[in-house]
């Protein structure tokens, strides 16, 4: 793990734009700045294809994080009282959805301290 040794742990004070952090990644693994960009995009079109209509639903970057998609079942319109006012009011129906959930694996929670 020769890359690890060479890793500069200081702390960033502001976020890194787009084109930082593709400079930064050329810079550290001394490809071109192109080249990564052109992994950064292809890592997007995996995770799309892992988490899209029809597909598996998850996808894990290793040590990092796993990203999820959780499918919301539809609910039906109901009555319930109003916790300000008392009255009974109806609460509309919601369709089926898909929400995306992200989940910090161990090498990340290790970062953050």
């Amino acid at each position: 793990m020769a890359a690890t040794a060479n890793r500069r742990n200081t702390a960033l004070k502001e976020a890194m734009t787009k084109k930082q952090l593709l400079d930064a990644l050329s810079e550290s693994t001394g490809l071109q700045t192109k080249d990564v960009a052109s992994v950064l995009e292809q890592l997007g079109v995996v995770i799309e294809r892992h988490v899209r209509r029809q597909a598996v639903g998850t996808f894990t970057l290793p040590g990092l994080l796993k990203i999820k998609v959780m499918r919301k079942p539809a609910t039906k319109a109901r009555k319930m009282l109003s916790p300000f006012t008392g009255q009974e009011i109806t609460v509309a129906a919601k369709p089926a959805s898909r929400a995306v959930k992200v989940q910090a694996l161990s090498g990340l929670k290790r970062m953050t301290g």
